[in-house]
């Protein structure tokens, strides 16, 4: 773990020890942290059982846990200063407070698998930006389990942890996800990009070359996934997985099982909207395999190439691009950058811009000015790809 994530989880943490101590009257007995996460190539190939290159990033979320008598489970939002009481009765949203949806989820789904959810005063911190496409929920959702699990004294396969904590957020925040967020916020390996192969559930380092950075760059134009098309094109995909599988009997469970030359031979026996998305979804596994490769030879201009192609299979294929995010990637290009796409679903959030090291102060202040021209304010700030989950306080690091 880097100097720069133990201050960050410092900070953060001593922070929301402040805010937990004076709302509820006592000191956290748990405290975890779990970062948000970029996806840097494969977009919207979780679902679909592909591959994907991310990283946990050096943002996340501080959650706390103390134990209380008989007051049952009360969750503080540090950010907001609000409180509410929630029960684990019913699937479903915590009304009037959709922040608090998440957290009920990754409880039911701990409580229904064994783990003794009792009564517990709970809060939470961030600094994930909202709206950036950094997934703040998987971070949430995460640092959720970990504090939970350490103050319940029952560990749990990671693994399995990731998909009661994607469960959560499909059923208890509507947003049908696959398990990219969650697996990059839990697995994310300082100084490098985790590839997942989301078939075999295998994890496996791509170490990055010492001058690679990555830059966030994010126009003022927020985000939810739950209120977009990311459910709608979630059921292209799968009509037009169907689709393959009549036609190459035995063959095809998902997309991931159709190659470039398959999907070019029967494109036109698909319906026109399936046959674009499941262009982009068969393209992007492609180009995760050829990222892969461009990386560990060092070729980071090919890598470059391949995240711009992967932003226009996503504007013109997959349609989850938006204007500010296609002017932002040209801002990017036009000052040098080697290559930026959108991060993440897509509609809104940030892009990811690859960078080396001397350069990447440069290319953050022409690509804010050149946007500023073009009358689109965004942010624009490094990150660093870091460690995953983890408790700082607890059973054994009291």
């Amino acid at each position: 773990m880097s100097a720069r994530d133990i201050a960050q989880d410092t900070d953060l943490a001593r922070r929301l020890v402040a805010l937990h101590r004076e709302r509820y009257g006592r000191e956290p007995d748990a405290i975890s942290f779990a970062p948000g996460r970029a996806e840097v190539l494969g977009n919207h190939t979780d679902y679909n059982l592909g591959t994907v290159l991310s990283t946990a990033v050096d943002v996340g979320h501080c959650f706390a846990i103390s134990r209380n008598q008989g007051a049952g489970l009360r969750l503080l939002a540090g950010d907001l200063g609000e409180t509410v009481s929630f029960s684990l009765d019913a699937v479903g949203p915590v009304m009037g407070a959709p922040w608090a949806s998440y957290v009920k989820g990754v409880f039911y789904n701990l409580a229904s698998g064994g783990l003794e959810v009792a009564d517990w005063d709970c809060s939470f911190l961030g600094n994930v930006p909202i709206g950036s496409g950094l997934s703040s929920s998987a971070a949430l959702e995460v640092s959720a389990a970990f504090a939970a699990m350490e103050i319940a004294g029952r560990a749990l396969d990671l693994k399995d942890v990731a998909a009661l904590c994607r469960d959560a957020e499909s059923r208890f925040a509507g947003c049908n996800c696959g398990l990219l967020d969650q697996f990059s916020s839990i697995f994310g390996k300082a100084r490098s990009l985790i590839h997942t192969d989301f078939r075999s559930l295998e994890v496996t380092d791509v170490p990055l070359a010492a001058d690679v950075r990555f830059l966030i760059v994010t126009p003022e134009a927020a985000h939810r996934l739950a209120d977009s098309p990311y459910n709608e094109r979630r059921e292209s995909c799968e009509l037009a997985a169907r689709a393959f599988a009549a036609l190459l009997p035995g063959r095809v469970e998902s997309l991931r099982d159709v190659s470039p030359a398959d999907f070019e031979r029967y494109r036109g026996r698909l319906p026109v909207e399936a046959a674009m998305r499941a262009a982009h979804i068969v393209g992007e596994i492609d180009r995760v395999a050829r990222g892969v490769a461009a990386l560990r030879s060092g070729d980071i201009d090919a890598f470059g190439a391949l995240m711009y192609e992967s932003h226009e299979s996503s504007r013109a294929l997959f349609e989850n691009s938006s204007a500010e995010l296609d002017l932002a990637v040209g801002a990017a290009r036009d000052s040098g950058a080697p290559g930026a796409r959108l991060s993440g679903g897509g509609w809104g959030g940030s892009l990811i811009v690859l960078a080396r090291q001397a350069d990447i102060d440069r290319l953050g202040r022409e690509i804010v000015e050149r946007c500023a021209g073009r009358g689109l304010s965004v942010g624009a700030r490094q990150v660093v790809p870091s460690d995953g989950a983890r408790v700082l306080r607890g059973r054994a690091h009291a």
